[in-house]
């Protein structure tokens, strides 16, 4: 079986890699990495493959830092040609971003069957990109791999047949559970922050309706300058690109560049609280057992805070998101086990081989 791997971005890395390290045990599978360059600097893209083990992709596209029609366009037009020129079984796409919808679209109108890992999502919230992503790429799978039950039951309220959608589990679970003791072990971060690392809050900020909108971006921003604990803020590219300099000198933020997977696994092993807009370290707070503070009004995890690990910030003022800031640290969670037991990777090539060319 020939399959044809796009990834484009950082979350979708981690979890490729779980999947290749898994295909280079198996012999049925050959896979072909595309990488769309959606995610294109030595920070946002090279230490991860680096890091994780990826093998070095067949085709790198160079599509990245633009909008999200041209940059949509733009790889599914390249995408198009390499899937002419490779024909393979199957096209593999993960999570939601510009490069998965790309993908889809590319595939499908050639008639080539398509997996989704990370399927069934919603967070209901139209306004988000990935929403849209999302849906659109459930709804022109063929196979659909599910992390959770919720997610499982998404697709089935939306009317997806029962036999495109298996649940696995979570690959970034599998990616925890690999790499957790490897970070503790590997990263030098820690010593390198300039503060006394026994308490902090683990900051991250990048989605666009946050980045996009100033007044929001400006209040999140203003609140972390006043949180009780020091705060750790690794910046990514768009947020960088948004904010104001001096939102960011201040006493109390110690603004760091993008870090790889391990350096951020071992911030939030250490950290005593995490707040961020990212949907993956929502997930990696749990697996690492850190309360998290969502700075959204939604969240597509709803698991998380069914059982008490996540709360979603109140955002209409400073004050509220200070408040939400102090009532969530010291908080903790119930156990629960909806992302599988860490062989989500391998259940998902034994159902593409059961599902056959």
């Amino acid at each position: 079986m020939k399959l044809l791997t796009i990834l484009g971005a950082r979350p979708q890395f981690i979890k490729a890699a779980m999947v290749s390290r898994a295909i280079a045990e198996m012999e049925q599978i050959k896979e072909i990495l595309v990488h769309t360059g959606q995610h294109y600097d030595v920070t946002m893209s090279d230490v991860f493959f680096e890091e994780l083990g990826i093998p070095v992709p067949t085709y790198h596209l160079g599509v990245g830092g633009l909008s999200h029609g041209a940059m949509t366009g733009r790889q599914l037009e390249k995408i198009e040609k390499i899937l002419l020129e490779e024909d393979p079984d199957w096209v593999l796409v993960y999570g939601d971003t510009n490069s998965t919808l790309a993908g889809t679209l590319a595939a499908v109108k050639l008639n080539i069957p398509v997996a989704h890992v990370e399927a069934g999502l919603r967070s209901f919230n139209r306004r988000m990109p990935e929403e849209y992503n999302r849906v659109l790429t459930d709804h022109g799978s063929d196979l659909l791999f599910t992390p959770t039950p919720t997610a499982t039951a998404n697709l089935i309220r939306e009317g997806i047949p029962d036999k495109r959608i298996k649940q696995v589990g979570d690959v970034m679970y599998d990616a925890a559970l690999l790499f957790g003791p490897l970070a503790a072990e590997k990263s030098r971060l820690l010593p390198k922050l300039s503060f006394s690392q026994e308490a902090f809050i683990l900051a991250t900020i990048h989605r666009a309706e946050t980045t996009d909108n100033p007044k929001l971006l400006q209040r999140i921003l203003r609140a972390l300058q006043q949180s009780p604990l020091p705060v750790v803020l690794p910046l990514h590219p768009r947020t960088h690109n948004k904010v104001s300099p001096n939102l960011l000198d201040h006493p109390n933020l110690h603004v760091i560049e993008p870090i790889g997977y391990l350096d951020m696994i071992a911030l939030e092993q250490a950290a005593t609280l995490i707040a961020t807009d990212s949907g993956g370290v929502q997930k990696e707070a749990y697996f690492h057992g850190k309360p998290c503070l969502t700075l959204r009004t939604e969240t597509e995890w709803t698991e998380l805070l069914d059982a008490g690990w996540n709360r979603l910030a109140s955002l209409n003022s400073v004050k509220s998101i200070l408040d939400s800031i102090n009532q969530t640290l010291g908080s903790q969670g119930k156990p629960i086990s909806v992302f599988g037991n860490g062989t989500s990777a391998q259940l998902i090539l034994q159902n593409l081989i059961a599902s056959g060319s």
